[in-house]
Order: C-alpha cells, then structure tokens, then sequence
C-alpha cells in the first residue's frame, strides 16, 4: 500500500466527523436543502480527501440516477455519494457533484451535526435547489 496524500484546505472546511480529515469548503456548496435517510445533506461542487465506490442506480426523491458512494481517506468512513449521471434533464447539474450528509460530517466551528428523528426513510435527494 502506498503513502496516503491528503489535501489540507484552508476556510471554512467541513470534515470527516470521525478523523477530522478535510473534505470540502464552505463557499463549494451548491445546495443546502438536500435530504438523506438521517436528515439533512449538502450538494458540493467540489470534494476532496474521498475515494469513490462502484456506481450504482438509485431511486430517489427526483428520479433515478447513478450515484457511487464516497468515502474519506482519512478513515474509510461512508461521508456521502457522487452523482454520475442524471436521467432527467432539469437533474442535469448533479453529474459530477457529490453530496455530504450532515451527520457524517464536522461543520466549519468543529461542532458535529447529529442525525434527524424525522429523517426521510426513502431514496436520498433534494427537495427543492
């Protein structure tokens, strides 16, 4: 196995809740009003630090799409998904996108997010963008 490189982001940077390793910057969000199986999630333009899973189709909220899950570097954890491709034209933007749950993740203060008791039990995606 070869030496681990990860990029050290300077601002407001959101990370891995369980390495603190760095993962995204506040001014890349492109959505706040995304919605997961434990609450809420943030659409990036940009995400670092992760390695991408096998792409899969998914159901969700706004129509199918192929999405392969992202996990930190730091530690392996399961942070979100990147959207491959989109079926729907107007679901377009999201090709190449990737999405951070909130509760897997540290905000910019340090303070964690938890996850929702009223969480969508359904396919992960947004409501409104």
């Amino acid at each position: 196995m070869g030496r681990l490189f990860v990029v050290t982001l300077e601002g407001k940077i959101y990370g891995c809740k369980h390495c603190q390793t760095h993962l995204a910057l506040y001014e890349d969000i492109v959505s706040k009003s995304f919605q997961c199986r434990h609450g809420k999630a943030y659409l990036f333009n940009k995400v670092v630090n992760v390695t991408v899973g096998d792409s899969e189709e998914r159901m969700m909220m706004t129509g199918l799409h192929t999405v392969a899950d992202i996990f930190c570097v730091g530690c392996g954890s399961n942070v979100g998904w990147k959207y491959e491709f989109a079926n729907e034209k107007n679901q377009k933007y999201k090709e190449g996108k990737s999405v951070l749950e909130r509760f897997k993740i540290s905000a910019p203060d340090g303070n964690n997010y938890w996850a929702s008791h009223e969480a969508h039990v359904g396919g992960s995606d947004a409501d409104d963008v």
